[in-house]
């Protein structure tokens, strides 16, 4: 069974026994799921997903048996050797498996880690990329990762590592000076330091930031502020992860390009963030 319609000159995969796809669910928004997704979704015989998949998306599954895998930071969770484990009984028993993953499986999901798993154990694999929330959440925000006024380079970090602690094998001080644009996820619970490592390495306290938290869904939340103030300024917004963070110039794009804001009506807070009459020169 598929989801899909008939699509002339489609040849939609088939999900078979014993094989398990790894699919990007995008950063929230079901409309963000990919096609291939959503076939696989009206295929499988069990998904096992995780916390930041929407439950809209899973709808889209009611054939389906639902395992909940997720991690949350500082919360019970399942640990991924055994998660990685789970795939491979599922799959050997005959189950054409789904193994949903918020974002993109590749983008610091650890799909990488069972999809190896997975193909040492010779289960078959699909992988199915997804939208990643550093890319689509902040577009939803109005914010474009790259922007030719302002980054020739964008550096995607993330903001702990496997002991949820902030990484202690990032060069702060080369990533400063190589990007101009810095997306971090998973960085709250360090912004603190993350924000005192790069000013230390050179960025200016003023340089312009910002928290996105529970990107494209209904309770998305957007704070701009700035590297010297971002830890002050998450604390008196009271935001909470999910959270994806920028820093660089392409945080001003948003006084123009905030598109959920205008689609309300209002007008532009900029019409020119930069300084420059960028459809001028574009004429």
């Amino acid at each position: 069974m598929t989801n899909l319609p008939a699509l002339a000159g489609t040849d939609w995969p088939v999900l078979l026994p014993g094989w398990v796809w790894l699919s990007g669910a995008g950063p929230g928004d079901p409309g963000l799921l990919t096609l291939h997704a959503l076939n696989a979704l009206g295929q499988a015989d069990v998904v096992i997903y995780d916390a930041l998949v929407e439950e809209a998306i899973l709808q889209w599954a009611p054939q389906a048996e639902l395992i909940y895998a997720g991690k949350r930071g500082g919360k019970p969770s399942a640990k991924q050797r055994d998660i990685s484990l789970r795939l491979v009984e599922l799959a050997r028993a005959g189950r054409r498996v789904l193994r949903l993953k918020g974002g993109d499986p590749f983008v610091f999901g650890r799909g990488g880690e069972e999809a190896q798993t997975l193909v040492q154990h010779g289960v078959p694999i699909r992988i199915i990329p997804g939208i990643s929330a550093g890319i689509g959440g902040l577009a939803y925000a109005g914010i474009p990762v790259t922007h030719r006024d302002v980054n020739q380079s964008v550096t995607f970090v993330t903001g702990h590592d496997q002991t949820g602690a902030k990484p202690e094998t990032l060069d702060w001080h080369s990533i400063s000076r190589a990007s101009e644009v810095i997306v971090i996820y998973m960085g709250m619970k360090h912004i603190g330091q993350i924000a005192g490592d790069l000013i230390a390495a050179g960025r200016s306290p003023g340089e312009p930031v910002a928290v996105v938290t529970s990107a494209t869904t209904p309770a998305q939340a957007v704070l701009e502020t700035t590297l010297g103030r971002i830890e002050a300024d998450i604390a008196a917004a009271g935001m909470e992860p999910p959270a994806i963070i920028c820093v660089g110039r392409n945080v001003l794009m948003r006084q123009v390009l905030d598109w959920q804001a205008l689609a309300t009506g209002a007008a532009p807070r900029n019409p020119d963030p930069l300084g420059r009459d960028s459809a001028a020169e574009s004429a």
